[in-house]
């Protein structure tokens, strides 16, 4: 699946699994994004701080349990449009399940998606693209 070919999109991964951020950059390079990564919520901070990406790719757990739900409210608060998608193994880990198809739910959970790991990369961008169309 590829992306629109004139539309270089930045988009920001934010995982402490360094395999996988690894693996997203060459992924994301290879179909044309312009890939920013940052291995937990803290230096994703910095970055957010002078950078604006088109979307943000995060994972639910990493230096505190709830990292990339606090960090999700950061770039909602600062970038409103910027779609973020939450990557977890919370439900797989633990039997726990986000979702954010209520109100209710989307008013603490401020993010666009919520997607179970593993993830497939073809599923990551269709959701991407899904995103970028509203």
């Amino acid at each position: 699946m590829e992306t629109k070919k004139n539309v270089k999109r930045t988009v920001l991964v934010v995982d402490d699994d360094i395999d996988l951020l690894t693996q997203l950059r060459m992924q994301f390079e290879t179909i044309g994004y312009t890939v920013i990564t940052a291995e937990g919520e803290r230096e994703a901070e910095k970055v957010l701080e002078s950078t604006k990406p088109d979307v943000a790719i995060l994972d639910l757990m990493m230096e505190n349990m709830d990292a990339g739900f606090t960090l999700s409210y950061h770039i909602k608060k600062k970038y409103p449009d910027v779609p973020v998608v939450i990557m977890t193994g919370v439900t797989r880990e633990t039997g726990l399940e986000f979702d954010i198809t209520s109100k209710e739910e989307r008013s603490w959970v401020k993010a666009d998606a919520i997607l179970d790991k593993p993830i497939r990369f073809e599923q990551l961008l269709r959701e991407i693209e899904r995103l970028a169309k509203k």
